[in-house]
């Protein structure tokens, strides 16, 4: 059996406003093997993106523990948490968040000129991704020289070019037309297929969610399976 890359156990997530306690997440246990393909499905409000923030060590549960790659994110300081985030995990968002005054290549190589490793290296590696998924032919363009369904594109680059044990996907086809959404979704299951990294996606698009290798509901902040029970 596959060691799980990422775990939660009896996770809980509440916000306050005022002095009135209101619970996001509920109990959540969730286990991700290696190569595995989630997708967690929920209308929007039922805490899809806050449960993705904290499996990602990008907030905290307010009780519960999280381990990634058996490393209990409760017992490491920030500085710990971002290389653990930076060695191990991926992002991707709705919106890319690239950096608009950087080129497609320079936003990819980003995550390893972090790491400080050789400026010759890091650009070739994110040349070399970004020729997989297709932008070979725009290593030089800006953002506002992509479209919509390239920049999305590279965003997926970017979350891989460092070969993350898991990628962390929040709506990354949400912006996108249907047409672009497919051609983005098709990429995201190529490469986890061929770099073996686990997916988490969050989406409310059942379609595409129900080609994952297996789908999730969240319902007011309680985590279901396919069966329709805790």
């Amino acid at each position: 059996m596959n060691k799980a890359v990422i775990t939660c156990h009896n996770l809980q997530k509440s916000f306050f406003q005022g002095k009135l306690e209101v619970p996001v997440l509920k109990d959540v246990n969730l286990s991700l093997a290696k190569g595995e393909m989630l997708a967690i499905v929920g209308a929007s409000g039922s805490g899809k993106s806050t449960l993705l923030h904290l499996l990602g060590g990008l907030d905290s549960p307010s009780s519960g523990d999280i381990c990634i790659l058996g490393q209990d994110i409760a017992d490491i300081d920030e500085e710990q948490k971002c290389r653990l985030r930076n060695n191990s995990l991926g992002f991707i968002y709705q919106f890319h968040h690239l950096l608009p005054e950087f080129s497609a290549l320079e936003n990819v190589a980003m995550p390893l000129l972090i790491r400080r490793i050789r400026h010759s290296e890091a650009y070739e590696r994110a040349a070399e991704i970004l020729k997989q998924v297709g932008l070979g032919h725009r290593l030089l363009h800006t953002p506002s020289e992509l479209s919509g369904g390239e920049r999305q594109r590279a965003a997926v680059a970017r979350a891989l070019v460092t070969q993350p044990a898991c990628v962390l996907a929040d709506e990354p086809t949400g912006n996108l037309d249907r047409h672009t959404a497919e051609g983005v979704f098709n990429l995201m299951l190529e490469l986890n297929d061929k770099v073996k990294a686990s997916l988490i996606i969050v989406t409310h698009d059942l379609q595409l969610a129900g080609r994952a290798g297996r789908t999730q509901r969240l319902i007011d902040g309680v985590l279901y399976d396919p069966s329709g029970t805790d």
